[in-house]
């Protein structure tokens, strides 16, 4: 009996152990500029869904030459993996995306499709404690944005 149970308990904490690992989020830092010659800082944390197991994303961007973070609200394309749809809080632009490697290449929209400018970014690493001030002020731009 001592064997069955010490069965079940190792087997109950590996797939706790996989399950936790599945769902670790990872963080990516981007570089770049809109328009040629805007430089900006584009943060994206992806995870995996709870509920769906499908990846989310929270993310953030800001001009270079500004402290102010803009929470995006990125979707990936279901059919095409490497696409993706930004949509600024508060609709004040769009960030239509394409993934190749370690670069994103687009175009950045205004709500009324008149300003079209081009986007090129590219990943940079992260220390550890970068990681974690980007995620201390994403936490601060989400409640920002989204406290009642």
């Amino acid at each position: 009996m001592k064997k069955v149970i010490l069965f079940f308990t190792i087997c109950f904490s590996f797939l706790n152990h996989l399950n936790a690992q599945s769902q670790t989020p990872v963080s990516n830092l981007y570089k770049g500029t809109i328009d040629g010659k805007t430089p900006i800082t584009v943060y994206i944390k992806t995870e995996e869904s709870p509920c769906t197991a499908e990846l989310m994303f929270t993310s953030m961007y800001r001009y270079n030459k500004s402290n102010k973070w803009i929470q995006i609200y990125p979707t990936q394309n279901k059919k095409v993996e490497n696409e993706f749809v930004m949509v600024e809080h508060g609709f004040s632009g769009v960030l239509i995306l394409k993934k190749t490697g370690n670069t994103f290449t687009g175009l950045w929209i205004s709500p009324d499709t008149q300003k079209q400018l081009k986007v090129d970014l590219k990943e940079v690493s992260m220390t550890k404690k970068e990681i974690e001030s980007f995620e201390k002020t994403m936490e601060k731009v989400n409640y920002e944005n989204n406290d009642c």
